[in-house]
């Protein structure tokens, strides 16, 4: 079971990315997966997830209006569009796979079994 980021980058404060998380070793409808993001000096702090199973989002409030999560099971990959950056959206983003249904919390509380490495997006102030 691997997961693996891309589209991180630079981009100026109201711009947007769209990260996508390529699923490979499982099918992505037996799955959740979730995005996180980590700021250098900062806890990692849940963002987004997506249960394959009935299509469920949930969003944490700092992004939540700003960021929208999507599946495209026939390519096997879930994205995070991210519009309205911030230089506060600076982090290494990740994202997980766990077999479990997922919410903002359970990702913070029990966590998720499967990772990537990670994508870089940086937004000047």
């Amino acid at each position: 079971v691997q997961v693996v980021e891309s589209g991180g980058g630079l981009v100026q404060p109201g711009g947007s990315l769209r990260l996508s998380c390529a699923a490979s070793g499982f099918t992505l409808g037996d799955y959740a997966i979730g995005w996180f993001r980590q700021a250098p000096g900062k806890e990692r702090e849940g963002l987004s997830c997506i249960n394959s199973s009935d299509g469920s989002t949930y969003y944490a409030d700092s992004v939540k209006g700003r960021f929208t999560v999507s599946a495209d099971n026939a390519k096997n990959t879930v994205y995070l569009q991210m519009n309205s950056l911030k230089p506060e959206d600076t982090a290494v983003y990740y994202c997980a796979a766990d077999r479990k249904f997922a919410t903002i919390q359970s990702m913070m509380e029990y966590g998720m079994e499967y990772w990537g490495r990670g994508t870089l997006v940086t937004v000047p102030s």
